[in-house]
């Protein structure tokens, strides 16, 4: 009976360490990178070196180690067919200039691959038990999703989307407006910055950051970065040339996209399924539709 009581004060005393070690972070993000058909290995570069440059740009890891708790927490991975994940950087602590400098490298190593098709909703599916296991205690879980694509593989979006928002898990969203047909003749998407504000973004303080084209990207990473990092959402007094952040070359940038919602301060845990826009007057099934009418018109069958 003696020893049962000693385990149990053992374990009394142990469950407090335990969750000691967690440590808290200012925010735990997901990076999700697209890697579809309709992206050549080129811009897949431009992709991946466009995050290597924002996470070693010294505005962006001053307000990493600036936050409450001077620290964040990081995975990355790419995607691009409904079961077709990688993960390249499994959950990362940046807490110091040289953690950042070695999760940047990690991307730098790291081979590029080329996939098939668009599933935004399978992104989105394998980050959530991605957030579920990270070893790091937080009040803002962040999924950024970019890509050149609206979904055309998978479950619809937005159903996705409710069971990320369920977790409480923000959904921020950067489209890239390619002008130019895929290898597979596909058309260019010219509403994809709509169809992401609409049927992608979700949560308080959600926000599109649009990339103009490839060449873009890497100004709009950074700036998307810096909000996400600092935690000021698309807010209108956000001034990015304080924070030597260049905007949009034409002006089309996400902050006047965003969706702005007060900081909640007190009473009971924001419900996240109430921050979504309305639904898209196209569709939000719209690429399954576009996906199916393509392959139906040019090869006379429609994909699996």
């Amino acid at each position: 009976m003696a020893r049962l009581l000693c385990l149990f004060a053992f374990l009394l005393l142990a469950l407090p360490a335990a969750a000691q070690d967690r440590k808290e972070v200012d925010v735990a993000l997901v990076l999700a990178i697209d890697i579809s058909g309709s992206i050549d290995p080129d811009e897949a570069r431009l992709q991946r070196q466009g995050y290597v440059e924002a996470f070693r740009d010294p505005v962006i890891v001053k307000a990493i180690l600036s936050g409450n708790h001077g620290r964040i927490a990081v995975a990355y991975f790419e995607w691009s067919d409904s079961w077709v994940q990688k993960l390249l950087v499994d959950w990362t602590l940046l807490d110091s200039e040289a953690a950042i400098l070695a999760f940047t490298n990690r991307l730098t190593q790291a081979p590029i691959s080329i996939a098939r098709r668009t599933s935004i909703s399978g992104a989105i599916r394998y980050a959530i038990p991605l957030f579920d296991r990270a070893p790091y205690e937080t009040e803002r879980k962040v999924l950024d999703i970019s890509g050149d694509g609206s979904n055309n593989d998978g479950g619809l979006v937005t159903d996705l989307r409710h069971d990320a928002l369920k977790e409480r898990i923000m959904i921020n969203g950067l489209p890239i407006m390619n002008d130019r047909p895929n290898p597979y003749g596909f058309p260019s998407e010219t509403d994809l910055d709509r169809y992401y504000l609409h049927c992608v973004i979700g949560g308080p303080r959600s926000f599109v950051e649009v990339a103009v084209n490839f060449e873009d990207f890497p100004r709009a990473v950074r700036k998307k970065l810096l909000q996400e990092v600092a935690d000021v959402g698309p807010r209108p007094d956000f001034d990015v040339d304080d924070l030597g952040v260049p905007v949009s070359p034409t002006g089309r940038d996400g902050v006047q996209l965003a969706q702005a919602t007060p900081r909640r301060t007190s009473g009971a845990p924001e419900d996240y399924t109430r921050f979504v826009r309305p639904e898209y007057e196209l569709g939000c099934d719209v690429g399954e539709r576009r996906s199916r009418e393509f392959w139906q018109r040019r090869f006379g069958v429609t994909p699996d």
